[in-house]
């Protein structure tokens, strides 16, 4: 099983993080790969912030598919080193989520990260970067709009509608505000690597149950969120 590490020009400055991620947004791929015929587990992926937010705590929970059954989990602490800067969230949780994959005894096939994935303004948020770097399809599945406008959405679990970014010269498809269960707020939906927006869309609601999050992300953030356990001297 492979061993991820950060890249030895891991940025340190906001300048440095925008020009990479506009570098990895070209490397970004929205079609669906043929791991994708394949996927026996998916994973949720979430990270809490402790000691004042001085400290990340990465989550993942490896759910089997298509039945969701927690098949396995892992976190893992670090330092955090970058500061708190919209749209440069990645800089702060990839290297702990690096270190709880790490963890894991098996790979996902599909990562569902809590976060943006094509819906950025740079077209590179959390899922595409972790997708670029494990090379695992992703998702991101995000509780709020960073960028884009969408038409209203229906009430019934399913609907949704395309998060668009209108220029005066183009007009481009970022995702989509899903309704997963009525009367509850939109998700939005985003390719993050090697996934299609049709796809996507499909994977989030069948592991989407009674809840209006996904179970994957509900194991993580609860795993994420959950007391540090006590230090033993």
């Amino acid at each position: 099983m492979p061993h991820f590490s950060l890249p030895m020009d891991w940025p340190t400055t906001t300048a440095e993080a925008q020009a990479l991620q506009t570098q990895l947004a070209a490397q970004v791929l929205t079609q669906d790969d043929l791991a994708l015929v394949d996927v026996n587990y998916v994973a949720g992926v979430d990270v809490g912030f402790v000691a004042g937010n001085r400290v990340a705590r990465a989550a993942i929970a490896v759910l089997s598919y298509p039945d969701l059954q927690l098949r396995e989990q892992s976190l893992a602490t670090l330092p955090v080193t970058f500061p708190y800067i919209p749209g440069l969230l990645s800089f702060r949780e990839i290297p702990v989520i690096l270190c709880a994959l790490n963890l894991l005894q098996r790979l996902p096939d599909l990562l569902l990260c809590d976060g943006q994935g094509l819906a950025h303004p740079r077209r590179c948020g959390i899922a595409c970067h972790l997708g670029l770097l494990t090379q695992i399809p992703a998702i991101g599945v995000a509780k709020s709009r960073l960028v884009g406008h969408h038409a209203p959405v229906g009430e019934n679990r399913g609907d949704w509608q395309p998060l668009m970014d209108k220029s005066e010269d183009k007009s481009e498809t970022l995702g989509a505000a899903l309704r997963t269960r009525p009367g509850t707020n939109l998700l939005y939906i985003s390719p993050g690597h090697r996934i299609s927006l049709e796809t996507s869309l499909a994977y989030v609601l069948h592991c989407t149950r009674r809840y209006r999050l996904p179970e994957t992300t509900r194991f993580a953030h609860k795993l994420a969120s959950s007391p540090p356990p006590p230090l033993t001297l």
